[in-house]
């Protein structure tokens, strides 16, 4: 026998994509470039970009993969037995923590002048992109600033603890801290999203101080500084602002119990926490607790609607990379017909997310001093929330499963990215919860569908797939006419009207690639690949979201 034949490697590697370089995930992102081309955003255009490059680095996957392959641990006790109720992280946790925080996505709405919202949804967007987990902490602390504001000394406090932009995570009274963050406490085990269903009660001990007493089923981010939370004071269901330290310094009486062991990231902690006599200080008046906290629930909304747009661009940059690295049959899998489909329908569903999240986004900037584009953000964000969330784990399957078996191994971001795509669909009001409050503000009168017409008038004649499901819509969009069990009906045929209304404002080839893949009753099956693209529009598609290796 050939000597040179039982000696052979049989660990060759052939026809495997090398790893994803140092990405720069603005250049990448046809919807996102156009955004920063136009108020407000084009004041932030420099800022987005840096930051884009920043978070698609590949030493920033490389964190988010160690910090989800070494997840947090609960230190309720020390060595000597003191309750401690301590939270302890990976040190790339820090890192990812320090990139965010410090590259502004929780501080930038309150501290960049104009446009400040849709410069913190672009920087979440490409933050998700990096790693989701850390995101929610990042979240809470912005959306919690809208809550505080209900207590204006409250938010002279905290507030400027928020903005400072700086990521401190020594567990410590937040007085002496460099930055600090907000989690949220709200649901309990028998309530979920029925928050009036809370048992958990504040017990008034001065002015605007309470003990409170209680159990909370999920508490996101429980290294926060303090946490927004809702209990029952003797005037109503009240919003509470509960630190971790006392102000005389001694730890708060606010107990780990577990974390959770979640589907999802392994990055991030969430717990449940038991308050055992806990200090807290009122957020707005008793009893009006719901309204206080809804518009922090809208801020985090909208960034349910970001994550999830950044989360389908991150596992579309993935199955892009992989299918123009990978050959089968002769071909690259990227000009195999049937994958070119899938990928050029998957790129269609990307833009169109991340155009929408960024319409509702400058919406939250005009909305101060625009009645109109106040009304539009209160109705396109749970309308955007309810689609482009339920949107993602359909999409992020269809880009692990470019991968083959590959994209089924944990050693890969594909499982990851599969695992965390259900949340954003779930946190902060799931389907039925989300088309019940589009029911509800429909219901409220005629503002919620004037202000839709209004926004989808600009779009029409530009197409006749658009303009008849848009004439069909109107029939349907009439004081009476949606009820309980066509809500979700009537959320989703707005959507995807709003997202073709939005991409009329861009390139005319992805506007009528949309208007036929999405609006066209005969254009579609049900699953990703089936849209009817034409191949000159499929590349164009397919351009402009490859991915781009950062310059230099």
């Amino acid at each position: 026998m050939d000597g040179t034949a039982r000696t052979a490697s049989t660990h060759e590697v052939l026809n495997q994509p090398a790893g994803l370089p140092d990405l720069d995930l603005v250049a990448a992102d046809a919807a996102l470039a156009a955004g920063l081309a136009c108020p407000p955003l084009a004041d932030h255009a420099g800022r987005v970009r840096r930051f884009g490059c920043e978070a698609g680095a590949a030493e920033a996957r490389d964190l988010s993969r160690q910090a989800n392959e070494n997840p947090p641990k609960l230190r309720a006790f020390d060595r000597y037995g003191h309750r401690i109720d301590a939270v302890e992280f990976h040190p790339a946790y820090h890192r990812l923590m320090r990139m965010g925080l410090e590259g502004g996505v929780a501080s930038a709405a309150w501290t960049a002048g104009t446009g400040g919202h849709a410069l913190h949804a672009s920087l979440l967007y490409l933050m998700t992109q990096a790693d989701a987990g850390v995101c929610c902490p990042m979240s809470m602390s912005y959306a919690s600033v809208a809550a505080l504001r209900a207590e204006p000394a409250l938010a002279a406090e905290w507030e400027p603890r928020i903005a400072s932009g700086r990521y401190d995570p020594a567990n410590a009274p937040a007085a002496g801290k460099a930055g600090a963050t907000i989690g949220m406490a709200m649901t309990e085990k028998q309530g979920g999203s029925d928050v009036r269903a809370n048992t958990t009660r504040a017990h008034p001990v001065g002015d605007d101080e309470y003990e409170l007493v209680g159990h909370k089923w999920f508490c996101s981010a429980p290294m926060s500084d303090a946490f927004l939370t809702l209990a029952y004071a003797p005037g109503g269901l009240t919003c509470l602002l509960v630190p971790r330290w006392r102000p005389d310094g001694t730890k708060n009486a606010v107990h780990l119990m577990r974390l959770k062991d979640k589907l999802g990231d392994r990055s991030n902690a969430s717990s449940e926490i038991e308050y055992q006599g806990a200090w807290a200080r009122r957020v707005g008046e008793e009893g009006r607790g719901v309204r206080t906290i809804i518009d922090m629930v809208q801020g985090t909304r909208l960034d349910c609607i970001a994550g999830s747009a950044g989360g389908m661009r991150a596992a579309l940059t993935e199955a892009l990379w992989h299918a123009r690295h990978r050959s089968a049959f002769q071909k690259r899998l990227i000009d195999q017909p049937a994958m070119r489909g899938v990928l050029a329908d998957l790129c269609l569903e990307a833009e169109a997310a991340t155009a929408l999240m960024l319409r509702v986004a400058r919406a939250f900037d005009a909305a101060p001093a625009d009645g109109a584009e106040a009304a539009f953000a209160r109705i396109a964000t749970p309308i955007a929330k309810y689609h482009v969330c339920k949107r993602q784990p359909g999409f992020v399957y269809e880009a692990l499963e470019a991968h083959g078996g590959a994209g089924y191994v944990e050693e890969g971001p594909m499982p990851r990215l599969f695992r965390q795509s259900p949340l954003n669909a779930i946190w902060e009001g799931s389907g039925n919860v989300i088309a019940l409050d589009v029911l509800r503000a429909l219901s409220r009168g005629p503002e919620a569908l004037e202000v839709l017409r209004g926004a989808l008038a600009a779009a029409r004649g530009r197409d006749g797939r658009f303009d008849d499901r848009l004439a069909g819509w109107e029939g349907w969009a009439r004081p009476g006419a949606v009820h309980e069990a066509s809500a979700r009906a009537f959320v989703e045929e707005t959507a995807l009207l709003l997202q073709a209304a939005v991409l009329a404002d861009g390139a005319d080839a992805v506007f009528e690639a949309f208007c036929g893949a999405r609006l066209d009753p005969a254009g579609h099956g049900l699953g990703y690949g089936t849209a009817r693209i034409e191949a000159a529009a499929a590349e164009r598609l397919l351009d402009r979201a490859a991915p781009r290796p950062a310059a230099g």
